[in-house]
């Protein structure tokens, strides 16, 4: 059984999660990892909240391995953009980001954010699918915007769903 918090308040707690989310970025994006560091200077702006997915499980194991996935999103007024979502390798396929996306529909909707926004490669089909099926739809698409060393550049596409 998965639940969905907030990130935790008491300092060792918050430390480990960060430190777990940062673990799965360098799994999930190993050219484009945000480090634990990285991830903390973010945190510290009072527009710039993470909600985590547990796995209630593994109760037994330490906190890193409860951590299954992650939003980290920005609220600016009416307006959020979804700046990282991701899911431990281990737990795709199993609606890990599809209650994520759920549970942060929700609370900005109580919010009264208008709009969320993301970014996602154009050659992620399986997030495309994702986010249209959470009523995204393409708004803009930056040419060539991934560049990788030796392979043709990737498009990104800036996707919304309006409230």
């Amino acid at each position: 059984m998965f639940t969905i918090e907030k990130l935790p308040t008491i300092p060792s707690e918050l430390e480990q999660t960060i430190q777990a989310v940062a673990v799965i970025e360098g799994m999930i994006q190993p050219q484009d990892s945000w480090t634990y560091q990285t991830l903390v200077e973010l945190l510290e702006q009072d527009s710039i909240n993470m909600l985590i997915i547990y796995d209630q499980q593994q109760e037994e194991k330490a906190i890193n391995d409860k951590v299954v996935g992650y939003c980290l999103y920005q609220m600016v007024f009416e307006q959020a953009e979804i700046l990282r979502i991701g899911t431990h390798p281990e737990y795709k396929r199993q609606g890990i980001a599809s209650q994520l996306l759920s549970v942060l529909n929700k609370q900005l909707q109580a919010c009264e954010v208008e709009s969320l926004l993301l970014e996602v490669r154009a050659d992620n089909k399986p997030a495309i699918a994702l986010y249209e099926q959470q009523k995204f739809t393409v708004i803009h698409t930056r040419r060539d915007y991934y560049q990788v060393p030796h392979q043709p550049a990737i498009d990104a596409l800036i996707m919304q769903r309006v409230y």
